[in-house]
């Protein structure tokens, strides 16, 4: 008999904004370069163009998935011996699942320290904000009601993106001419318990514009209105006089279009309420395909079902675009649209905006509706229609496929207002051979009538990107995915007697040929270019290609002087690869307009090592002194003595692979013997085996910790083997995924060999786990190789292809070009050979495409159909990532129980739980509360438990 307990929890929501940017648990990078825009994460950058510092890793907080590694903290004692304490529970109370759970103290405390501040760079590089952050948000955040429309999600009460993150506080340092920090000013007016996002500099750096929102009283998040503060004094006070203009924040919100002016993105003064749903249906949903016409789409979600949601999207995302100046002149332009984008010219006279419009689909998100795109003038005067682009339902799913039509529009960052596009010359399909297969164009803003569009260059592979520098250098960059082939170009914009000649032509894979990006300088327009440097006594043209300097041994990041004309370079700074991690950051020295003399250069750097975390340095020519601008402490000092090495061994087809080896704080294998261990993964597909085998990342790396990261259990006395290369090789006409199982266990054995000869693991005591498609890789080692480990745990994966026909991860052939591949590595097919303990856990509402939560109820289904021991956990309101606190907790908690009863005792008979480890969840909810409903045999009905008021009382734990 099968006892199944479904648990609720009050729940509210946090948002996570396009414009509150993170790194990976392991960096901490500064904000440099900032833009007059407000949202990075709606613009058309560049993605290939190399943006020349470690910025371009900065990404939307609620895109990061803090699953890539990270360190844990130390405990007193071994695995066992805590093991010991917590193989203490009943069944009944164990299998009840009472609530969220805590994890004990060793991690807790290292999941629940103060987070860092975010850093952001003043226009001029003299000033630094310093923006605060708090911890984990309350699940009460994250359960807010949310609207998914058009494969988005929108909080209707803030009419922004749901789940935003949000700062709490703003901190501005002067930069002084030594380097160091003035005093601290905060930013100060805006209400207590202000959330503050969308934090901007003006283009001369005296003002800064941020939105603000406070909750009601009745705990429900108000509409986002727009402030601006001084930066001399801090003060900080509401841009619209009139308190009724609410920021729309679904699509692109503001943006500076000079010092003063600001073109920003209102809720329409005329909107009532939003439409109600007809209780009775207007009449059947139908799709139809009567045209024969092949349309394959990947597995989207959160998107339209009926007009109803039509007319909700319509609701929420049209907004009045307002002309607004500091002194409060406001000035409607445009009629009521659908804007996705604002973006001014560099001389500030134009604004290409972009808009969305009707028909809309049911099959595909809104970033392929019929898109519009105006000029118009910066006193918001039409100026022209620009292109009308149809829905794009049809755009194949084999990898570089892309819209018909005019895409990728921008202004040239060099020139004052003239526009540049791509245009595919394939009908976007990249099965089509065609010569050329895109072209980009280039044409001024307000044309004369017989200007016609300038062809700049064509390309045979697919548009990647192109850094700007003047009228006698751009870089462009091309690419194919099948082949790896990554070309950049260099042309002279403005001389058309020039050929473009081929600067570097390799493989995207080979990050040992990798030559580095050209580092941008800031214009006095506030856009961003390649940064010309002169030498004395030289008239070469020369550019700093900032690299990270993969190696054999490592990553050694360099910055190299590079002459565009011969291709010779000098390396002029590298980082110390005994025992620091150093990376070229930003550039400083740019205030000035015109070339940048090489005795005058001033770089920011990033250095840390492995047990020192990340600090910011000046570095300035000639004498390369350094001066340390932050000094952040250690954020889990309990484990600033772990032990890390990057190990290198050989899979028996004579792949070179390579991991990083965690060792608790003091553990010495010749006295303590080996550990238990945890194995974290996630596979990676390549066209060589030569690319397989090569080495990325570094020794010196400072061990950053995730909220969830395996790491976490190096304070629970664990070894833990994080990132072992899982290549999936497919050489020349071979699809890497139809040796997909093969590959996969082979480099699995490779990996649990090493750690078993190096005797820090114990045999029998190996677990492995992964998120996404970690969590498939895990799933089918258990059913593949299970003699080489004791249990399993797979976070957010999808474990059925054939609910995903049309393509996953990297594979673009479809169920039916490829059946066996997608059965066979399904591990659902494969339900009836997994013989160890598995661990799923999913987030309730993931939204990533293919990995449907129901993946994981189905393949929990199919485990406990033929007997298997496994255990199902779903997290209410969590997406893909989990955010909530109480749900972060109750993950690490499910975890280290499945690890301590499974993998530290190997025993399938011992109950497992923490004492004292049950937490409120601001529901209340007691034992005596909550009601149980035992379910006979054989996977019965679910039976929910609810509160008189039907909130969630905790995640769904199902034990088979």
């Amino acid at each position: 008999m099968m006892r199944i307990h479904k648990l609720y929890l009050r729940l509210s929501l946090l948002s996570l904004s396009p414009l509150s940017l993170s790194l990976k648990p392991s960096q901490f990078s500064p904000l440099s370069a900032p833009s007059r825009r407000s949202s990075v994460a709606v613009r058309n950058a560049v993605s290939m163009a190399g943006s020349s510092t470690r910025l371009r890793n900065l990404v939307p907080v609620n895109a990061v998935v803090a699953e890539n590694g990270g360190n844990g903290g130390a405990s007193n004692g071994s695995a066992s011996s805590s093991a010991s304490a917590t193989l203490a529970e009943d069944e009944d109370e164990l299998t009840a699942g009472v609530g969220y759970r805590l994890p004990p103290p060793e991690i807790k405390d290292i999941v629940d320290a103060p987070p860092l501040p975010a850093l952001s760079f003043s226009p001029f590089r003299d000033k630094i904000l310093f923006l605060k952050r708090r911890s984990l948000p309350p699940l009460a955040e994250l359960a807010r009601p949310e609207e998914k429309l058009a494969g988005i999600r929108i909080d209707g009460k803030c009419n922004a993106r749901s789940r935003m993150s949000f700062y709490t506080g703003v901190a501005i340092h002067q930069l002084m001419p030594d380097g160091t920090l003035g005093p601290e000013r905060e930013v100060h007016g805006f209400p207590d318990g202000a959330k503050i996002n969308f934090v901007t500099w003006s283009p001369d750096g005296r003002h800064l514009s941020f939105s603000v929102r406070v909750d009601e009283e009745d705990n429900s998040s108000s509409k986002l209105r727009v402030w601006v503060a001084d930066v001399e004094t801090g003060k900080a006070r509401p841009l619209f006089e009139n308190p009724d203009i609410y920021l729309n924040a679904v699509f692109d919100n503001y943006v500076w279009l000079d010092n003063s002016t600001l073109l920003v993105s209102t809720i329409p003064l005329s909107r009532r309420d939003p439409p109600k749903k007809p209780i009775v249906p207007f009449g059947p949903k139908i799709q139809s395909n009567e045209q024969k016409n092949i349309i394959q789409v990947r597995t989207f979600q959160d998107l339209l079902k009926d007009e109803y949601d039509a007319d909700l999207f319509d609701y929420y995302a049209t907004s009045q675009l307002v002309l607004v100046s500091l002194d409060g002149v406001v000035k409607e332009v445009g009629p009521p649209a659908v804007y996705t984008s604002m973006d001014p010219s560099p001389d500030q006279k134009y604004i290409l905006i972009s808009s969305i419009h009707r028909p809309y689909s049911f099959i595909v998100p809104c970033g392929r509706f019929p898109k519009k795109v105006d000029v118009w003038t910066a006193d918001g005067r039409f100026v022209r229609e620009f292109c009308d682009l149809p829905l794009a339902e049809d755009i194949p799913i084999a990898f570089n496929s892309v819209r018909k039509g005019m895409r990728s529009i921008n202004w040239r960052a060099d020139k004052p207002c003239t526009l540049y596009w791509v245009e595919t010359q394939d009908g976007g399909d990249a099965k089509v051979e065609v010569s050329p297969r895109d072209i980009i164009y280039t044409q001024s803003a307000e044309p004369l009538e017989s200007e016609e569009p300038e062809v700049l260059h064509k390309l045979d592979l697919r548009y990647g990107g192109i850094s700007w520098c003047d009228d006698s250098l751009a870089l462009v960059y091309e690419s194919w995915y099948k082949t790896r082939r990554i070309r950049t170009w260099v042309i002279s914009p403005g001389s058309k007697d020039v050929s473009p000649r081929i600067l570097f032509d390799r493989s995207s894979e080979d990050v040992y040929s990798d030559p580095g990006s050209p580092m941008l300088r800031r214009t006095p327009s506030g856009t961003y270019v390649i940064a010309k440097i002169k030498k004395e006594n030289d008239e070469g043209t020369y550019v700093l290609l900032n690299g990270s300097g993969a190696t054999p041994e490592g990553n050694m990041p360099f910055l190299d002087l590079f002459d565009i004309n011969t291709g010779q370079k000098e390396r002029i700074w590298k980082s110390d690869k005994e025992i620091y991690y150093e990376t070229v950051v930003a550039l400083m020295s740019d205030e000035k307009e015109g070339d940048l003399l090489i005795d005058q250069l001033k770089i920011l750097t990033s250095k840390e090592s492995k047990t020192e975390n990340t600090q910011y340095y000046l570095l300035s020519w000639p004498e390369k002194k350094a001066c340390q601008i932050t000094n952040f402490p250690h954020p889990y000092p309990q484990l600033a003595s772990l032990q890390k090495e990057m190990v290198r061994y050989q899979r028996k087809d004579g792949v070179q692979l390579t991991a990083t080896l965690y060792l608790p704080p003091g553990y010495d294998p010749s006295k303590d013997g080996p550990l238990p261990c945890l194995i974290w993964s996630y596979p990676g597909e390549f066209k060589s085996k030569d690319a397989a085998g090569q080495v990325r990342g570094s020794p010196n790396e400072f061990a950053g910790i995730g909220p969830t990261s395996a790491l976490l259990w190096l304070s629970r006395r664990f070894a833990i083997l994080s990132g072992p290369t899982i290549p999936i090789i497919g050489e020349g006409d071979e699809e890497a995924n139809d040796r997909y199982v093969e590959q996969l266990v082979a480099s699995a054995e490779a990996a649990v060999e090493e750690v078993l000869r190096r005797g820090v693991a114990h045999p029998n005591k190996i677990a492995v786990g992964g998120h996404s498609y970690g969590a498939f890789m895990s799933a089918n080692l258990l059913a593949h190789a299970p003699h080489l480990f004791c249990c399993g745990i797979a976070r957010s994966g999808a474990y059925n292809r054939t609910l995903t026909p049309f393509g996953f991860q990297n594979e673009d052939r479809t169920l039916w070009e490829a059946t066996n591949t997608y059965v066979d590595m399904s591990p659902f097919m494969s339900a009836n050979k997994i013989k160890k303990p598995i661990l799923l856990i999913h987030g309730e509402e993931d939204n990533n495409p293919g990995t449907l939560t129901m993946q994981s109820d189905r393949f929990f289904n199919a485990l406990k159909g033929h007997g298997a021991l496994c255990r199902l956990v779903i997290l209410p309101s969590e997406s893909h990532g989990y955010a909530a606190r109480e749900s972060i907790m109750h993950v690490l908690w499910e975890t280290d129980r499945w690890l301590q009863r499974y993998c530290v005792s190997n025993a399938s008979d011992v109950n497992v739980d923490a004492d004292g480890s049950k937490e409120s969840s601001g529901a209340g909810a007691t034992d005596s509360e909550t009601k149980t409903v035992a379910a006979s045999g054989g996977g019965g009905a679910e039976m929910s438990n609810f509160d008189d008021e039907g909130y969630n009382l905790g995640p769904r734990s199902l034990l088979w």
